[in-house]
C-alpha cells in the first residue's frame, strides 16, 4: 500500500479567488517605478545553480536593469529602499507615476515571460506584477495580455485566465499563437471537470455531509481512514473534500492534482474486483479528457484533412532537379517588383509569417518554413509545410494545436524537425546560437545538393527591416539568433551576389 501523500489541499473557506474581490480578477494599478524596485529586489535572490529556467530569468533582469540604467539618469538624491515584491501603488497614472518608456516594454516582458517558465510561486508573483505594471500603462497591449492570461491560467485562476486572453483576441487579427483554440480547450476542460464532479457527487452521496467542513480537514481524516483500510469510511471524506475545493473555488491547477490523487487511491481500492474497476472508468475517462483539453484544446479533424508526413528522404526526392528561390521577410522585398520573377521558380519556400504583396513579392507558396513557436500563415494553401522545433515535446504540442487542416499536401516528419542540430550534428559548440528558420532551411537545402538552381532574394538580414503580416510586424526581431554567423556563412558559398540576389548553385 502507497504511503499517504503529505501535500494535502489547501484551505480556502474566502471567496473563490476568481470573484470581483480579488486582484486577479482584474488588472491591478501599478507604477513602473515599483515594478523595476521588485523587479532589483528578485534579481538578488537569483543565486547561481542548476536551474536553467532561473538562470535564464536572472540575465533577463539584468538586461532589464542594464536598460533603465541607461535610459533614466540615476538621481541625485539617494534611491528609496526595494519594495517587497508584491507591494503595490495605492493609485497609479497620477503626476508622480513613472511613464513605461519604450525602451523598457520588451525587456519587461522579456522578463515576465521568463519568470513565468520558472512555474515557481514568487516568479508568478512577478509576472503577475509585470502584466499589470504592463496593462496600466498601455491598456490594448497585446503582449501584456497575453503575459497575463498565461499567467492566470499557470496559477490555476482559469476564468480570469479565458477572460485575458479574449482581451487579447480583441487586439489581435492574427492568432498567430493559437488562442482561440486555447480558450476553447479551457471551456472544455471546465465542462468536462464539472461532469466529473457531478458523477463523483452522485456515486458518493454521503460526501455532502462533508462538503461544507474545512478541506484539510476532511482530508486528513480519509487519508487517515484509508491508511487503516477502511476506503468505505475514506470515500465520503475525501470527495467531500474535492466539493469542497470547489465550492471555496480552489486554482483548477490544486483541484486537478487532489482529484489525480483521489482517483489514484480510489483505482487502489478498486484492485482487480471487474465491478469497482467499470464504476471508475467513466470517472477516469472524465479526468484524462478534460486535462487534455486544458493542454491542447479539441481537434475537429484528427487527420488534418489527410496531411502525409514527408521524410527527410522522401524531401529530398520532391526537391531534385527543380530550381529553388528562399524570400527573405525584408522591406528590401516588399520595396521591389521581383513578383514575376520569383514566381518563375520552379519552387517558392517562404518563412514565418511572410507576407504576399504579388507585385512585390510574388504569389505562390510551394514551401511554408517556420517555427512550432506562432502559427503565422498555417492557415495559408502550401504543397509541403516544415516546423522547426528544438524541444520535441513542444513541436507536436505545436503541431496538434496549430495545423490547419487542408493546408498542405505534406508535413515534414520528426526526421525534419531540427535540421542543424539532428542532420548535421552541429551542436552549441560549435553554433553557439539558435539557428533562424529560414538558416535552418537554408542549410538543409545546401546539404542535401539536389537543386539545380538555389538563390536566396532579398536576405540582408533584416538591415532593411522586417516586412511581415501586421500582427508580427509589432513582434521584436529576437535577440537570440546570432545574424551575423548566418550571413558569414552564406556569403563564404556564394557563387554570385546582387543587391537583390545570393545565389548558391
Amino acid at each position: 500500500m502507497r504511503e499517504a501523500r503529505t501535500r494535502w489541499p489547501r484551505q480556502r473557506d474566502s471567496a473563490p479567488p476568481e470573484s470581483a474581490a480579488s486582484p486577479l480578477a482584474s488588472v491591478t494599478p501599478t507604477d513602473v517605478d515599483v515594478c523595476l524596485r521588485a523587479c532589483a529586489a528578485h534579481s538578488t535572490k537569483l543565486v547561481a545553480g542548476l536551474d536553467r529556467r532561473r538562470a535564464a530569468l536572472a540575465e533577463a533582469l539584468r538586461h532589464l536593469l542594464a536598460v533603465h540604467a541607461a535610459t533614466r539618469p540615476a538621481p541625485s538624491t539617494a534611491t528609496a529602499p526595494s519594495l517587497p515584491l508584491m507591494r503595490r501603488s495605492g493609485k497609479a497614472g497620477g503626476n508622480s507615476a513613472a511613464a513605461l518608456a519604450d525602451e523598457l516594454l520588451d525587456p519587461l516582458l522579456a522578463v515576465g515571460n521568463k519568470a513565468l517558465d520558472c512555474g515557481y510561486e514568487d516568479e508568478l508573483k512577478l509576472a503577475v506584477l509585470i502584466g499589470d505594471t504592463v496593462l496600466t500603462q498601455r491598456k490594448g497591449s497585446r503582449a501584456g495580455w497575453r503575459l497575463r492570461a498565461r499567467t492566470l491560467e499557470a496559477m490555476g485562476a482559469e476564468a480570469a485566465a479565458i477572460e485575458a486572453y479574449e482581451r487579447y483576441l480583441s487586439f489581435t487579427e492574427d492568432d498567430g499563437f493559437g488562442i482561440a483554440a486555447k480558450v476553447v480547450g479551457l471551456r472544455a476542460g471546465a465542462r468536462r471537470q464539472d461532469e466529473l464532479l457531478r458523477r463523483l457527487e452522485h456515486d458518493c452521496p454521503a460526501a455532502a455531509e462533508h462538503a461544507a467542513r474545512p478541506v484539510t480537514e476532511s482530508w486528513a481524516e480519509g487519508l487517515a481512514l484509508r491508511a487503516r483500510g477502511d476506503w468505505a469510511g475514506a470515500e465520503p471524506l475525501l470527495v467531500g473534500a474535492l466539493l469542497a475545493q470547489e465550492r471555496t473555488g480552489a486554482p483548477v491547477t490544486e483541484l486537478q492534482e487532489a482529484t489525480s490523487q483521489y482517483l489514484g487511491l480510489a483505482m487502489e481500492a478498486a484492485g482487480t474486483d471487474p465491478a469497482a474497476v467499470a464504476g471508475l472508468t467513466g470517472t477516469v475517462g472524465l479526468y484524462a479528457e478534460q486535462r487534455r483539453s486544458r493542454m491542447r484544446g479539441p481537434v475537429a479533424d484528427p487527420t488534418f484533412g489527410g496531411v502525409e508526413w514527408t521524410t527527410v528522404g522522401e524531401f529530398r526526392n520532391r526537391i531534385a532537379g527543380k530550381s529553388i528561390c528562399l524570400i527573405a521577410n525584408s522591406q528590401r522585398v516588399g520595396s521591389s517588383s521581383m513578383g514575376a520573377e520569383i514566381d518563375g521558380y520552379d519552387l517558392v519556400v517562404r518563412f514565418n509569417s511572410y507576407r504576399i504583396d504579388p507585385a512585390a513579392t510574388g504569389r505562390r507558396t510551394d514551401i511554408h518554413a517556420t517555427i512550432h513557436k506562432h502559427g503565422f500563415n498555417w492557415d495559408q494553401k502550401v504543397h509541403t509545410r516544415l516546423v522547426f522545433g528544438g524541444v520535441a515535446g513542444d513541436w507536436k504540442h505545436s503541431l496538434r494545436n496549430r495545423l490547419v487542416p487542408g493546408a498542405q499536401q505534406y508535413l515534414g516528419d520528426e526526421s525534419l524537425r531540427w535540421p542543424l542540430r539532428d542532420i548535421g550534428r552541429v551542436g552549441a559548440d560549435v553554433w553557439p546560437a539558435i539557428p533562424t528558420t529560414g538558416f535552418n532551411m537554408l542549410w538543409l537545402l545546401d546539404h542535401l545538393d539536389v537543386s539545380s538552381r538555389l538563390d536566396l532574394i532579398g536576405f540582408d538580414f533584416y538591415e532593411s527591416g522586417a516586412y511581415r503580416l501586421p500582427g508580427a510586424m509589432r513582434m521584436p526581431i529576437t535577440s537570440v539568433h546570432e545574424y551575423t554567423s548566418e550571413k558569414a556563412w552564406v556569403m563564404e558559398r556564394a557563387q554570385s551576389v546582387t543587391d537583390m540576389r545570393i545565389r548558391l548553385r
